[in-house]
């Protein structure tokens, strides 16, 4: 189907969301980073991600995982209170 996105194809959709972060795991994180970096609308993605991190707590969202995401949302953090 024209238009639709990589993520959203039923044959890869459990890759963006894998059990835990060893192991197994890391190369499905792997595998769905890949699918983000060639997705049309990666940037938008992760801006969304990064702006509602509420609603995106699980598995590879906008090409970074959860613990990326918690951890440039955290140097964010920092830097807007002035903490380097």
């Amino acid at each position: 189907m024209p238009g639709r996105l990589p993520c959203a194809d039923t044959d890869v959709i459990e890759l963006f969301f894998p059990v835990g972060t060893a192991g197994p795991a890391l190369q499905q994180i792997a595998e769905a980073k890949a699918i983000c970096r060639h997705c049309p609308v990666l940037q938008a993605c992760r801006a969304e991600a990064l702006a509602r991190p509420g609603a995106f707590t699980h598995g590879v969202v906008g090409g970074l995982s959860e613990d990326e995401r918690n951890a440039l949302l955290r140097r964010r953090a920092a830097r807007r209170a002035g903490i380097r």
